[in-house]
């Protein structure tokens, strides 16, 4: 009996950790890098277009992407859906 409750806690443990590491496409951006976002402008854009959320993209942001080579999982919208401030 306690080695079912000591492998379920292994088996829970494993899936547990597995499930917040970074798939391997990922890593390869985050050792190419020496940080993880470009700028602090990359930053706050990365936080106000988290994933699960409507992306909000001026076209500034655009011209600071290339700006500053922005790295990391793109976001795509349409032309309609980008912003004019």
């Amino acid at each position: 009996m306690r080695s079912k409750h000591w492998r379920s806690l292994v088996l829970g443990a494993t899936l547990l950790a597995g499930g917040g590491c970074a798939s391997s496409e990922e890593w390869d951006v985050w050792k190419s890098n020496s940080s993880h976002f470009a700028s602090g402008e990359h930053f706050s854009f990365s936080m106000k277009n988290r994933e699960g959320t409507a992306a909000t993209v001026t076209r500034e942001d655009l011209a600071l992407a290339r700006q500053q080579n922005w790295f990391g999982r793109p976001i795509t919208v349409s032309q309609e859906q980008i912003l004019e401030r």
